[in-house]
């Protein structure tokens, strides 16, 4: 027989109805949140795709470090702050109107690969810093809320092309392609490069120079993306070894320039024999003390206390000298 519903049950269904809530049902796993999926807007790049992305432009974060603490004698810091998938409207309706836009063409090698053009927006703050710094200010000026005169366009042009070969070097370790700056646009609004429901790719660093922060946002169409993920696979693997084998190597260089600022104690030890403490207590001036040791044999060199080298004793000029001899 059918269960028949009570009237406070039919009020209540037709409450939540009314009010357009769900009923909430029982869940077995415990209340185990759901993650939703939008259907509209899919997600076409996997994990291991986007960590592949971080790790090239964890590489461009570096070299745009040491050529903006070089070029502005200022401590830098350039990192990775996020990477992520969006539509292009909503890169582009958060641009603000007076923008720091470069665009990079990336020129695959591949004749079956499409060349693409990355949008690279740059704070206005930071730039504003770096024309003031460049022209011999002490980089005070960079809160400003103006447009970029043609002289200053012309200056940051220069840092674009810069940052263009940055873009090839770091990409080229997954694929053959060559970056060139092609222009300048400092109106967000006059952008025509990619249709508003085109999926982008947005990698965003964070920039520390002094007391001035901002970022560096690289927009890289998903399509053109799409087409060159294919060779980062067959190159991914020799990429990942040689990067292990630079950051063996720029390690054993920073441990080696500590070191060779490091003040080490060197002695030179004639001999060592034990000697009973009331022939210590009886030492006079003038008194000599013999060494069971022929006047041509080796003595020791200690690094650190740490016997190091064998040398033999000698004289040079008016100076009392040791001639290494080996490796202990």
């Amino acid at each position: 027989m059918p269960e028949i519903l009570s009237q406070s049950q039919i009020d209540a269904l037709l409450t939540n109805l009314g009010s357009g809530n769900p009923l909430a049902s029982q869940d077995d796993s415990g209340g185990k949140r759901i993650k939703e999926y939008d259907f509209k807007s899919p997600k076409k790049f996997t994990k291991e795709r986007l960590r592949t992305l971080e790790s090239m432009h964890e590489n461009l974060a570096r070299s745009i470090t040491s050529y903006f603490t070089s070029m502005l004698r200022e401590y830098c810091e350039v990192s990775v702050l996020q990477i992520e998938e969006q539509r292009y409207f909503e890169y582009s309706n958060a641009l603000p109107e007076i923008a720091l836009i470069g665009l990079i063409d990336l020129n695959p090698i591949d004749p079956n690969i499409n060349e693409a053009t990355l949008l690279m927006d740059m704070s206005t703050s930071i730039g504003f810093f770096m024309i003031d710094r460049l022209l011999g200010g002490a980089g005070e000026g960079y809160d400003l809320d103006r447009e970029f005169t043609d002289i200053e366009k012309t200056i940051l042009a220069y840092v674009y092309e810069k940052f263009a070969h940055f873009i090839g070097d770091a990409w080229s370790t997954y694929i053959d392609a060559k970056a060139s700056f092609s222009g300048l646009e400092t109106n967000s609004r006059l952008l025509q490069v990619n249709a508003q429901e085109d999926i982008v790719v947005i990698v965003v660093l964070n920039v520390k120079i002094r007391n001035v922060s901002g970022k560096i946002s690289i927009c890289i169409p998903a399509t053109s993306l799409e087409e060159m993920s294919d060779s980062f696979s067959s190159k991914y693997m020799r990429a990942t070894r040689k990067m292990d084998a630079d950051r063996d190597k720029q390690r054993k260089e920073v441990i080696m320039s500590s070191i060779l600022l490091t003040d080490l104690e060197l002695k030179a030890r004639l001999h060592e024999f034990p000697l009973e403490m009331q022939d210590i207590l009886q030492l006079q001036v003038g008194d000599i003390i013999p060494l069971d040791k022929n006047i041509n044999s080796d003595i020791q060199v200690l690094v650190e206390d740490t016997p190091w080298f064998t040398a033999k004793l000698g004289q040079t000029k008016i100076k009392k000298a040791i001639k290494v001899n080996k490796f202990m």
